[in-house]
Protein backbone atom coordinates (compact mmCIF):
# COMPACT_ATOMS: atom_id res chain seq x y z
CA UNK A 1 0.00 0.00 0.00
CA UNK A 2 1.36 3.31 -0.37
CA UNK A 3 1.39 5.95 2.55
CA UNK A 4 -1.00 8.51 1.57
CA UNK A 5 -3.37 5.85 1.03
CA UNK A 6 -3.05 4.22 4.86
CA UNK A 7 -3.10 8.03 5.99
CA UNK A 8 -6.62 9.11 5.19
CA UNK A 9 -8.02 5.86 6.18
CA UNK A 10 -6.31 6.09 9.50
CA UNK A 11 -7.60 9.91 10.10
CA UNK A 12 -11.35 9.04 8.63
CA UNK A 13 -11.58 5.91 11.51
CA UNK A 14 -9.71 8.81 14.13
CA UNK A 15 -12.80 10.77 13.41
CA UNK A 16 -15.24 8.11 13.08
CA UNK A 17 -13.98 6.94 16.49
CA UNK A 18 -14.36 10.65 18.07
CA UNK A 19 -17.79 11.13 16.64
CA UNK A 20 -19.38 7.77 18.58
CA UNK A 21 -18.11 8.59 21.96
CA UNK A 22 -19.16 11.76 21.70
CA UNK A 23 -23.28 10.56 20.44
CA UNK A 24 -22.97 8.20 23.69
CA UNK A 25 -21.83 11.00 26.24
CA UNK A 26 -23.51 14.50 24.99
CA UNK A 27 -26.91 13.71 23.87
CA UNK A 28 -29.96 15.63 25.52
CA UNK A 29 -33.80 14.58 26.35
CA UNK A 30 -36.39 15.52 23.77
CA UNK A 31 -38.39 18.67 24.81
CA UNK A 32 -41.98 19.20 24.61
CA UNK A 33 -44.17 20.54 22.02
CA UNK A 34 -44.79 23.90 21.04
CA UNK A 35 -47.50 25.88 20.87
CA UNK A 36 -49.77 25.81 17.55
CA UNK A 37 -48.57 28.63 15.06
CA UNK A 38 -51.82 31.13 13.53
CA UNK A 39 -53.40 29.65 10.64
CA UNK A 40 -52.14 31.17 7.10
CA UNK A 41 -54.41 32.61 4.49
CA UNK A 42 -56.62 31.04 2.28
CA UNK A 43 -55.57 29.83 -0.58
CA UNK A 44 -56.22 30.89 -3.95
CA UNK A 45 -59.82 29.73 -5.37
CA UNK A 46 -59.52 25.89 -6.88
CA UNK A 47 -60.83 25.34 -10.48
CA UNK A 48 -64.48 25.04 -11.13
CA UNK A 49 -64.87 21.26 -10.69
CA UNK A 50 -67.30 19.31 -13.99
CA UNK A 51 -71.33 18.88 -13.39
CA UNK A 52 -72.23 16.14 -11.09
CA UNK A 53 -75.24 13.84 -11.79
CA UNK A 54 -78.63 14.87 -10.85
CA UNK A 55 -79.90 13.75 -7.44
CA UNK A 56 -83.05 11.54 -6.57
CA UNK A 57 -86.22 13.48 -6.24
CA UNK A 58 -87.05 14.28 -2.87
CA UNK A 59 -89.90 12.89 -0.24
CA UNK A 60 -93.29 15.16 -1.06
CA UNK A 61 -94.43 16.86 2.61
CA UNK A 62 -97.85 17.29 1.03
CA UNK A 63 -98.08 20.70 2.08
CA UNK A 64 -98.50 23.18 -0.61
CA UNK A 65 -95.75 26.05 -0.47
CA UNK A 66 -95.66 29.64 -0.48
CA UNK A 67 -96.88 31.68 -3.74
CA UNK A 68 -93.16 32.77 -5.54
CA UNK A 69 -92.96 36.26 -6.77
CA UNK A 70 -94.91 37.41 -9.73
CA UNK A 71 -92.25 37.16 -12.95
CA UNK A 72 -92.06 39.54 -15.61
CA UNK A 73 -94.45 39.98 -18.47
CA UNK A 74 -94.12 37.93 -21.65
CA UNK A 75 -94.24 39.79 -24.97
CA UNK A 76 -97.42 40.21 -26.18
CA UNK A 77 -99.08 37.66 -28.22
CA UNK A 78 -100.16 38.23 -31.91
CA UNK A 79 -103.85 39.94 -31.99
CA UNK A 80 -106.84 37.47 -32.31
CA UNK A 81 -109.47 38.03 -34.22
CA UNK A 82 -112.02 39.91 -34.82
CA UNK A 83 -114.98 39.41 -32.37
CA UNK A 84 -119.24 40.15 -33.59
CA UNK A 85 -120.61 43.79 -33.81
CA UNK A 86 -121.85 44.35 -30.28
CA UNK A 87 -125.47 45.91 -30.07
CA UNK A 88 -125.57 49.78 -30.82
CA UNK A 89 -125.66 52.48 -27.74
CA UNK A 90 -127.69 54.18 -26.38
CA UNK A 91 -128.14 57.79 -28.19
CA UNK A 92 -126.22 60.35 -27.27
CA UNK A 93 -126.64 63.97 -25.99
CA UNK A 94 -127.74 66.59 -28.27
CA UNK A 95 -125.32 68.71 -29.39
CA UNK A 96 -124.73 72.47 -28.63
CA UNK A 97 -126.30 74.67 -31.26
CA UNK A 98 -124.53 75.28 -34.37
CA UNK A 99 -123.91 79.00 -35.29
CA UNK A 100 -126.31 80.93 -37.04
CA UNK A 101 -126.79 80.82 -40.39
CA UNK A 102 -125.90 83.95 -43.05
CA UNK A 103 -128.99 85.59 -43.94
CA UNK A 104 -130.54 84.65 -46.90
CA UNK A 105 -131.67 86.92 -49.65
CA UNK A 106 -134.92 89.55 -49.57
CA UNK A 107 -137.81 87.50 -51.10
CA UNK A 108 -140.32 88.79 -53.49
CA UNK A 109 -143.37 88.93 -51.26
CA UNK A 110 -143.71 93.08 -51.87
CA UNK A 111 -143.77 92.44 -55.57
CA UNK A 112 -146.71 89.86 -55.75
CA UNK A 113 -150.36 91.68 -55.75
CA UNK A 114 -152.37 91.80 -51.85
CA UNK A 115 -155.89 91.83 -52.54
CA UNK A 116 -158.18 92.69 -49.74
CA UNK A 117 -161.34 94.27 -49.43
CA UNK A 118 -163.36 95.88 -46.12
CA UNK A 119 -166.87 97.46 -46.62
CA UNK A 120 -169.10 98.61 -44.71
CA UNK A 121 -173.09 99.56 -45.55
CA UNK A 122 -174.39 103.45 -45.38
CA UNK A 123 -177.15 104.08 -48.14
CA UNK A 124 -177.19 100.80 -50.34
CA UNK A 125 -179.54 100.02 -52.91
CA UNK A 126 -182.28 97.25 -51.57
CA UNK A 127 -183.53 95.83 -55.17
CA UNK A 128 -182.25 92.26 -55.91
CA UNK A 129 -180.50 89.70 -53.38
CA UNK A 130 -176.70 90.47 -53.55
CA UNK A 131 -176.33 92.97 -50.32
CA UNK A 132 -174.02 95.55 -51.50
CA UNK A 133 -171.94 97.02 -49.12
CA UNK A 134 -171.29 100.92 -50.52
CA UNK A 135 -168.81 102.07 -47.47
CA UNK A 136 -165.39 101.33 -48.92
CA UNK A 137 -163.05 100.77 -45.70
CA UNK A 138 -160.03 98.94 -47.32
CA UNK A 139 -159.68 98.05 -51.22
CA UNK A 140 -156.47 97.32 -52.37
CA UNK A 141 -156.20 96.28 -56.10
CA UNK A 142 -159.69 97.54 -56.44
CA UNK A 143 -160.93 94.20 -56.55
CA UNK A 144 -164.50 94.93 -54.93
CA UNK A 145 -167.31 96.76 -56.57
CA UNK A 146 -169.24 99.25 -53.88
CA UNK A 147 -171.65 99.32 -56.63
CA UNK A 148 -172.73 95.96 -57.65
CA UNK A 149 -171.34 94.76 -54.01
CA UNK A 150 -169.43 91.68 -56.17
CA UNK A 151 -165.38 91.11 -55.70
CA UNK A 152 -163.78 89.70 -58.54
CA UNK A 153 -160.29 87.38 -58.39
CA UNK A 154 -157.79 88.88 -60.16
CA UNK A 155 -154.72 86.36 -58.67
CA UNK A 156 -156.02 83.21 -58.60
CA UNK A 157 -155.32 81.69 -55.08
CA UNK A 158 -156.91 81.08 -51.98
CA UNK A 159 -158.91 83.54 -50.03
CA UNK A 160 -160.95 84.20 -46.44
CA UNK A 161 -163.70 85.76 -46.65
CA UNK A 162 -166.01 87.45 -43.33
CA UNK A 163 -168.98 88.77 -42.99
CA UNK A 164 -170.67 91.13 -39.44
CA UNK A 165 -174.52 92.22 -40.31
CA UNK A 166 -177.13 93.42 -38.00
CA UNK A 167 -180.76 92.79 -38.17
CA UNK A 168 -183.74 93.57 -36.60
CA UNK A 169 -185.43 90.27 -37.49
CA UNK A 170 -185.19 86.74 -39.28
CA UNK A 171 -182.19 86.74 -41.49
CA UNK A 172 -180.33 84.24 -43.57
CA UNK A 173 -176.81 85.46 -45.60
CA UNK A 174 -174.96 83.04 -48.22
CA UNK A 175 -171.83 83.84 -49.20
CA UNK A 176 -171.83 83.16 -53.15
CA UNK A 177 -169.35 81.49 -55.68
CA UNK A 178 -170.42 83.49 -59.33
CA UNK A 179 -173.97 83.38 -58.29
CA UNK A 180 -174.05 79.94 -56.69
CA UNK A 181 -174.78 79.65 -53.01
CA UNK A 182 -171.14 78.11 -51.00
CA UNK A 183 -172.25 78.44 -47.37
CA UNK A 184 -175.42 79.98 -45.86
CA UNK A 185 -175.87 81.13 -42.18
CA UNK A 186 -179.26 82.08 -40.45
CA UNK A 187 -180.42 83.47 -37.29
CA UNK A 188 -184.32 83.76 -35.80
CA UNK A 189 -185.02 87.15 -34.39
CA UNK A 190 -188.37 86.81 -32.93
CA UNK A 191 -188.13 89.58 -30.34
CA UNK A 192 -187.19 92.32 -33.52
CA UNK A 193 -184.52 93.75 -31.56
CA UNK A 194 -180.78 94.43 -33.47
CA UNK A 195 -178.53 91.29 -33.38
CA UNK A 196 -175.67 90.39 -35.44
CA UNK A 197 -175.06 87.76 -37.97
CA UNK A 198 -171.87 86.24 -38.60
CA UNK A 199 -169.94 83.81 -40.86
CA UNK A 200 -166.36 83.21 -42.50
CA UNK A 201 -165.37 80.83 -45.29
CA UNK A 202 -162.20 79.83 -47.36
CA UNK A 203 -162.88 79.89 -50.73
CA UNK A 204 -160.50 78.99 -54.08
CA UNK A 205 -160.67 80.92 -56.71
CA UNK A 206 -159.62 81.44 -60.41
CA UNK A 207 -158.84 84.74 -62.24
CA UNK A 208 -163.05 86.11 -62.98
CA UNK A 209 -164.20 84.32 -60.43
CA UNK A 210 -166.80 86.60 -58.64
CA UNK A 211 -167.56 86.57 -54.61
CA UNK A 212 -170.63 88.11 -52.49
CA UNK A 213 -173.27 88.34 -50.08
CA UNK A 214 -176.43 87.14 -50.52
CA UNK A 215 -180.17 86.76 -49.38
CA UNK A 216 -183.80 86.91 -49.68
CA UNK A 217 -184.58 89.45 -46.64
CA UNK A 218 -182.62 92.49 -46.99
CA UNK A 219 -185.42 94.11 -45.89
CA UNK A 220 -184.32 92.66 -42.01
CA UNK A 221 -180.81 94.04 -42.49
CA UNK A 222 -180.12 97.32 -40.51
CA UNK A 223 -178.75 100.35 -42.20
CA UNK A 224 -177.99 103.35 -40.40
CA UNK A 225 -175.41 105.36 -37.83
CA UNK A 226 -175.54 103.19 -34.57
CA UNK A 227 -173.92 99.93 -35.64
CA UNK A 228 -171.88 98.54 -38.81
CA UNK A 229 -172.50 96.15 -41.29
CA UNK A 230 -169.07 94.73 -42.75
CA UNK A 231 -168.33 91.90 -45.38
CA UNK A 232 -164.65 91.87 -45.99
CA UNK A 233 -162.39 89.68 -48.18
CA UNK A 234 -158.33 89.02 -48.66
CA UNK A 235 -155.91 86.84 -50.83
CA UNK A 236 -154.40 84.15 -48.07
CA UNK A 237 -152.25 82.11 -50.57
CA UNK A 238 -151.38 82.76 -54.17
CA UNK A 239 -151.76 80.17 -56.51
CA UNK A 240 -147.92 78.83 -57.42
CA UNK A 241 -148.45 76.98 -60.79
Amino acid sequence: MQPGFLLAASTLAAVLGMALLQEEVCKAPDGKNGSPGVPGRDGRPGQKGDRGEPGTAGLSTGNKGARGDEGDPGFPGPPGMQGLRGPPGPPGLPGLPGPPGQKGTAGEGLAHPRPAFSASRLNPPRAGTTVVFDKIITNQENSYSPQTGKFTCSTPGLYYFSFQVVSSGDLCLSITKNGQRVVSFCDNNSRGILQVNSGSSVLSLAGGDQVSLSTTQASSIYSGSEVDSVFSGFLVSPDTA
